[in-house]
């Protein structure tokens, strides 16, 4: 019998355990780092950097058709099962205003796609969606588009756009008369680069790790924390939506931390926000979750 990991999205296609013989048939390298639990099955050392990319490779090639895929050393490493879920339940509020049924078209913003490109990735395997990923970093943007030109027809899903302003968000990305279904965001949630190591050192515990240990989802420091943190930026986020009330249907972000959310509820009724959804994920122990909010009333939604 196949066991499943509770809470994560019906379609998400990570619910059941990873099956380390099909994946290292996608991706022979994975071979190289498989381990055996006390049990006897095949797993990873995920302290390990080095193996905890590889097994997203594999996920990316054996469940999404992504060929070539790699990030620079020190940069975030996503769980591609949680990047999935926001993914699935982003295409359930879109399918709201289209009849109960995900839009087969679909325009998507994903703000600081990082050197991973995770969510266009998926978003275009999974609903054909096309998207616009932003982004400030230099590094970043020529990894991302590295794996836009080593997988066949991906520059015709996504573009890339380079974010000069580094202290705006959507500020000289949205262009004049376009339009998107939604923008999503994995904001920085930490608020200092002492918070982001004091993070980083509970999960190097958590995994057994020593303490000079690499850590094994790395990350650069617009990846992790901000000047005032995730309420910071996303209250940001928030106030700049405002202008673009009229050319994207859905604002959506992460919030890593329940107790964040009063303060955003308060900037929302404060900008005047039509309508704000929090959609609840989890992922094992994990729980996470995303808000939404629109401009636009029921009937500009659905016209659109």
């Amino acid at each position: 019998m196949t066991s499943q990991k509770p809470g994560l999205h019906p379609r998400n296609r990570h619910r059941s355990r990873y099956d380390m013989n099909a994946l290292c048939e996608s991706c022979p390298a994975l071979r190289e780092f498989i381990t055996q639990t006390p049990t006897g099955e095949p797993t990873v050392n995920f302290a390990d950097p080095q193996a905890v990319k590889t097994l997203n490779k594999a996920l990316l090639m054996h469940f999404y058709g992504v060929t070539q895929w790699d990030i620079p050393d020190g940069y975030l490493c996503p769980p591609v099962p949680g990047r999935a879920d926001y993914i699935h339940h982003l295409a359930d509020l879109l399918a709201e205003g289209n009849n109960g049924v995900a839009p087969a078209e679909a325009t998507l913003l994903d703000i600081g796609t990082g050197s991973n490109l995770i969510y266009p990735l998926i978003g275009v395997h999974e609903y054909g969606w096309r998207f616009t990923g932003s982004e400030v970093d230099p590094q970043a943007f020529a990894n991302a588009t590295a794996i836009i030109n080593g997988n066949p027809g991906m520059s015709r899903a996504i573009r890339l756009r380079r974010q000069k302003e580094a202290s705006a968000i959507f500020t000289g990305i949205i262009h004049k008369n376009e339009q998107y279904d939604a923008t999503l965001c994995n904001p920085p949630f930490h608020d200092s680069a002492e918070s982001a190591r004091a993070g980083s050192e509970r999960k190097r515990r958590n995994l057994g790790q020593a303490a000079d240990a690499a850590l094994n989802f790395g990350g650069q420091q617009q990846e992790l924390w901000c000047e005032g943190g995730e309420v910071a930026f996303i209250t940001k986020m928030i106030a700049e939506s405002a202008q673009f009330a009229r050319q994207v249907k859905w604002f959506t972000t992460l919030v890593s931390r329940s107790e964040n959310l009063p303060p955003l509820y308060r900037a929302l009724t404060d900008i005047g926000a039509v309508k704000v959804v929090k959609k609840e994920m989890a992922q094992g122990q994990k729980q996470s979750r995303f808000i939404a909010w629109t401009f636009m009333d029921n009937a500009r939604r659905r016209q659109r």
